[in-house]
């Protein structure tokens, strides 16, 4: 593809074939990503890529831990809810998603279905874990380095016809992740990327979240 259609028809990816991955074309896709910037090429990301009995054992693990009550423990920072205008952009997109599948508002029981499918992955067959070193977990320029990283890696995956969607759900439960993905003590799981053929039939898939325009977001000094 060329790099315009990439960035403007790339779309986050809820639902997906059962169909495997072939390792390669995930190396693949990786090699592309890991040419993002990275801070003096400190390059201090990780990749744990799953499938199969290890991403099932996670998917059910998370969602029972979830289920049961037990406390989300997270690696990275969280941070506080979001408020203002940046709540305003979560609703808003939770709207469209939720308007795609049909959930209504009082819809309880499917509404707590779409937060499930956050705790499965998506049903994705493959999970993706980015990681970083622990001894930079005080640097800023780390986090922004695994941003870059991942935002290459789902271009470079919908480059390749592959679809993904980042999210902190697949995640939460960092004790089941870590055992059952046999990630090195000396890292901090910091996001998961749920990667597969998309499902063209999955009407959230079709959901394209809205962007705010160029002269909202950016400041320009010094041009006539």
């Amino acid at each position: 593809m060329e790099f315009d259609e990439v960035i403007y028809g790339r779309r986050s990816i809820r639902g997906y074939k059962p169909d495997p991955v072939p390792r390669a074309l995930i190396e693949e896709v990786l090699a592309l990503a890991m040419r993002a910037p990275s801070s003096m090429n400190t390059q201090p990301y990780h990749f744990y890529v799953i499938t199969g009995d290890a991403l099932d054992n996670i998917r059910a693990g998370n969602t029972e831990r979830m289920v049961a009550g037990v406390p989300q423990s997270r690696e990275f920072r969280t941070g506080g809810a979001f408020a203002g205008k940046h709540r305003d952009r979560q609703v808003g997109v939770a709207k469209q998603l939720f308007g795609a599948m049909g959930i209504e508002r009082d819809d309880k029981e499917g509404r707590q279905d779409w937060v499930l499918r956050g705790f499965r992955q998506f049903d994705a067959p493959v999970c993706v874990i980015i990681t970083y070193d622990r001894d930079l977990r005080e640097s800023d320029d780390t986090a922004f380095d695994c941003g870059a990283v991942a935002t290459a890696l789902v271009n470079a995956a919908w480059s390749r016809g592959l679809g993904t969607v980042v999210n902190s759900q697949g995640i939460m439960q960092s004790p089941v992740v870590r055992d059952h993905a046999g990630i090195a003590e000396d890292q901090v799981i910091m996001k998961s990327i749920a990667l597969g053929w998309p499902d063209d039939g999955f009407p959230a898939n079709a959901v394209v979240s809205e962007r705010r325009k160029v002269d909202e977001a950016a400041v320009f000094v010094g041009f006539d």
